[in-house]
């Protein structure tokens, strides 16, 4: 992946590692960032190569307007993500369809979207998926969180092969915990769980109930 000189979208872009990236990439030499939001107010363009971009990518009509603004794009990091889904048993149906409809249908859309722009890029172009470590291995305080990124996992590698063939790389970044304001309204005291789980040295060889069979996750599978 290269991105110096590239043109690059970053959805949820208004805040947390978003803001970030967009940050990283005017740094790293991108030519041009869109920062795209649902709400494009909330965006701030720190370099005259940042570009504000409305959308929602639970909107098909925003999608297509993103794709018609942003027709030049080489580099597209879907980022926008959803968290309203927690213990699988109590969570409402509605919550959990909105995690899925963000992290699993929102990303697809978008890819597919904007594939006939991003197969126009010379020299190819490249899709990073911001996923998540319970990706691999669900962390039952975030059931149904876990489930939608799990699943937007299993359609990162499917579609890897064929966007191969269109000279379209993809990648999925898998991180833990980022202590970003999403994490900080997380109810049940999951913040401070995370923390005693990922911070916790040595066990004496023997293993714990509950959740810690889960998390964190001992063995991935490539």
């Amino acid at each position: 992946m290269k991105i110096e000189g590239s043109i690059a979208l970053v959805t949820g872009a208004n805040r947390g590692l978003g803001k970030a990236l967009v940050s990283a990439l005017v740094e790293a030499g991108a030519a041009k960032v869109y920062a795209a939001a649902r709400d494009e107010r909330k965006l701030s363009a720190d370099s005259s190569r940042v570009v504000p971009l409305a959308l929602d990518t639970t909107k098909p009509e925003q999608i297509a307007a993103a794709v018609r603004k942003a027709n030049d794009v080489t580099l597209l990091i879907n980022n926008a993500g959803a968290l309203t889904s927690y213990d699988v048993l109590a969570t409402s149906q509605a919550d959990f369809d909105a995690d899925f409809r963000t992290n699993v249908h929102g990303t697809l859309a978008v890819i597919k979207a904007f594939l006939p722009v991003l197969e126009r890029a010379p020299g190819g172009a490249t899709i990073v998926n911001v996923l998540s470590l319970t990706s691999l291995a669900s962390f039952p305080a975030l059931g149904g969180y876990s489930a939608s990124k799990a699943a937007a996992y299993s359609v990162t590698q499917a579609l890897r092969p064929q966007l191969k063939a269109k000279h379209i790389d993809l990648l999925a970044v898998l991180p833990g915990p980022i202590d970003t304001r999403p994490l900080e309204q997380e109810p049940q005291g999951i913040r401070a769980r995370f923390r005693e789980l990922l911070t916790r040295e040595g066990r004496g060889g023997q293993e714990s109930s509950g959740t810690d069979e889960f998390w964190p996750p001992r063995r991935f599978h490539k």
